[in-house]
């Protein structure tokens, strides 16, 4: 079978991986993301300082062991979501979650792209339209180098933002008369312990599902745990306290506006743009990947289209995009929960790719798929957790029990 640069459609050859050094840095450049640091900013100001770093242990801690999961199972097969997806799905079946993987990963590029652009037009003064197309060009054209691009553009970005936030702390405990007065400080808008540790998960449990794109490249499987551990637990930690240090001191949430009154908004600007631009980058290789399971087309073209889409959407997502994919995330969770299970059953045959044998559309996945996505969205408690531990079950149920009916059905057969 014919093969794409990204291998999109087969396992990445032996051959073809990369260095684990690298692939950290990819993984802290998604997690490095400006998102984290404004829902840190926020949790700045709604906990007591004990409060918070709980609520970063537990919820981090709970993303890098469910990434750490997904990204072991990519690199001991080199297969991306996508693919993966075939063997509990179906080949059709698969499309499902590849649309929602897909379509959500283009608006958050789109909403990326604006989220870029609305700060520098107000800075500058220069056109709003005129920064988006040229933040959407550099963005989609780095793509096109694929997991090689991803990386290079993460090693520059990576230990920019670490100085820049490492810098906004200093001045934000400085400002306060020292860190024993900024570990005092008092919640000005509270938030639940419970609230915010589903804040911390929901964070980043869509890109997190994904992890196998990237996490395949990997040589050994065990970096995977590595990776999603020093991105998810250690990195995403660090732009969570970014973005709280900046909000205690200065009341505010924005990481925008918090650096601005740092007089930080130069330095902000660039290094924030390199912040977007890789978790955008990533996004649109993940969803070039998935339009790729769907259509058959090589990824790498799908990422450039959707590159184009996504700028020119962009404002309008940023602006009316937020509910669809706060639907789409509860959809999100399930998928991962239901690749997991449906490795821990059935691991051997996820070795042998070329010669599997996948069902059209398996029902017991679709099924779990739904039930998941509604106790995302119904049930209380942690909408991420409760979606995935939910489809988990239900398919862990429905394939057993349908295991059992084919037995007894053969076994009255041959009586």
């Amino acid at each position: 079978m014919a093969t794409d640069a990204n291998f999109s459609q087969n396992p990445v050859p032996l051959d073809k991986r990369r260095s684990n050094f690298s692939l950290v840095f990819i993984m802290l450049g998604l997690a490095f993301f400006s998102a984290s640091m404004w829902t840190g900013g926020i949790l700045g100001i709604g906990l007591s300082m004990g409060q918070f770093i709980l609520a970063l242990v537990l919820g981090n801690g709970f993303l890098a062991l469910y990434t750490a999961i997904l990204g072991y199972i990519g690199a001991k097969t080199g297969l991306n979501t996508n693919l993966l997806a075939r063997f509990s799905f179906g080949v059709k079946g698969s499309w499902i979650p590849s649309l929602i993987l897909g379509s959500t990963q283009v608006g958050w590029f789109g909403v990326g792209i604006a989220m870029f652009a609305l700060p520098v037009s107000k800075a500058t003064g220069l056109d709003l339209n005129l920064v988006i197309i040229l933040a959407g060009i550099l963005m989609t054209t780095n793509v096109f180098f694929g997991i090689a691009g991803l990386s290079i553009i993460s090693m520059i970005a990576v230990p920019s933002i670490a100085l820049l936030g490492g810098y906004s702390v200093w001045l934000a405990i400085k400002n306060m008369g020292g860190w024993a007065a900024f570990a005092q400080a008092v919640p000005i808008e509270p938030v639940s312990l419970y609230a915010a540790i589903a804040m911390v998960i929901g964070s980043f449990i869509s890109v997190g599902t994904l992890t196998a794109d990237f996490i395949r490249f990997g040589k050994k499987a065990t970096i995977a745990i590595v990776c999603c551990f020093v991105a998810f637990f250690l990195g995403n930690s660090l732009m969570f306290f970014f973005g709280a240090a900046g909000s205690v001191s200065e009341g505010v949430s924005d990481i925008s506006e918090v650096m601005m009154k740092q007089g930080l908004l130069i330095p902000a600007i660039l290094v924030l743009g390199l912040n977007i631009w890789t978790t955008n980058d990533n996004a649109l290789y993940a969803s070039g990947l998935a339009f790729s399971n769907i259509t058959r087309l090589p990824s790498r073209w799908l990422s450039l289209a959707n590159g184009v889409l996504g700028t020119i959407a962009g404002l309008w997502l940023y602006n009316n995009f937020v509910g669809w994919l706060t639907f789409l995330s509860s959809a999100i969770p399930p998928i991962g929960g239901i690749i997991i299970t449906d490795y821990l059953l059935a691991k051997k045959s996820y070795h042998e790719f070329a010669q599997a044998e996948f069902h059209s559309v398996n029902w017991s996945a679709m099924i779990a798929l739904a039930a998941g996505a509604l106790a995302g969205l119904l049930s209380p408690g942690i909408p991420p957790l409760n979606a995935i531990l939910t489809a988990s079950l239900t398919y862990a149920g429905l394939k057993l029990a349908l295991a059992q009916f084919f037995v007894r059905a053969a076994m009255n057969e041959g009586e």
